[in-house]
């Protein structure tokens, strides 16, 4: 994941934005109604957490997501949490998931880890995914993800810890921008899923961009599926680039929205930069703070 981003990311630093890094930032999220967060993996090839959680806390974000129970002190050291933390597989993290039994074993006990690390510290989401296809009949493969869910999410409900499962465009066949073999490439299949388990701690990983890609009718859906949605990510569609005028998802509105629902939890920009990448990050909390 992070090769891949370096060599798409790296050609994009430029002088300017290398002086940008040493300017203080300034503060972008001003409303107070929505509780921005920023994916590490996406900034990592021009920042080390250190860096990225002085940079989020100058913006006004409250959260510096998918980084692992290790890096926990490091944001605590802040006064950020992480909103989203991963699973506890090696990357790519999506690839094994529960809709084949076969990981379940394994699944389970990193998520557990991961539930644990994040009652420690009053962090609130842990990451699931359906994992890649593999040949599995899609009603298998819900019912796989059901029943290996549920053996799990008695322990989240206990410590407190949401699970959410995300929706992954398989339309786009470029890494880290869509997962062609993805199970769980539909909204309509994942809530199912959330819904059959049962449980007010599984929740759905609503991505704007990847839902755009695979659904559309974005604001319907959230108003459809607003009980069930724990966390949101955002990019720019098309190719997961920056939230500007150059492409077609209309995150203004989109937040308004959020916000009308009564939501209080994250949204976690998870653009990979093309440019700038402080500009870019600056950009995305100031278009999505309504």
């Amino acid at each position: 994941m992070l090769k891949m981003v370096a060599g798409t990311g790296a050609a994009a630093m430029t002088l300017s934005s290398c002086k940008s890094l040493e300017s203080s930032p300034k503060r972008a999220a001003t409303g107070g109604r929505i509780n921005h967060s920023v994916a590490y993996w996406c900034f990592s090839p021009y920042w080390d957490l250190d860096k990225t959680c002085q940079i989020s806390k100058a913006l006004g974000c409250k959260s510096v997501e998918l980084v692992g129970p290790d890096d926990f002190p490091t944001l605590r050291k802040y006064g950020l949490v992480c909103a989203l933390a991963p699973n506890g597989l090696p990357d790519p993290p999506f690839v094994k998931g529960f809709n084949n039994p076969k990981y379940h074993e394994m699944l389970i006990a990193s998520t557990r880890k991961s539930i644990d690390a994040c009652a420690d510290y009053g962090f609130p989401n842990v990451i699931a995914f359906t994992g890649s296809r593999e040949d599995i009949p899609d009603d298998v493969g819900a019912a796989n993800c059901v029943k290996g869910l549920k053996n799990i999410i008695g322990h989240a409900e206990k410590k407190k810890v949401n699970l959410c499962l995300e929706i992954l465009n398989s339309r786009v066949d470029v890494e880290m921008v869509g997962h062609p073999d993805y199970q769980g490439n539909h909204t309509d299949y994942c809530i199912d899923i959330v819904k059959q388990v049962g449980s007010p701690r599984m929740k759905l990983l609503f991505d704007i961009f990847h839902v755009q890609i695979m659904d559309g009718d974005i604001i319907s859906r959230i108003r459809q599926y607003k009980d069930y949605i724990g966390h949101y990510h955002t990019a720019g569609n098309p190719g997961r680039g920056e939230l500007d005028d150059k492409q077609e998802i209309n995150y203004h509105a989109i937040m308004e929205e959020i916000v009308k629902t009564g939501y209080k939890g994250y949204v976690g920009h998870e653009f990979i930069p093309t440019r700038d990448p402080l500009e870019g990050l600056t950009e995305a909390v100031r278009v999505c703070d309504v």
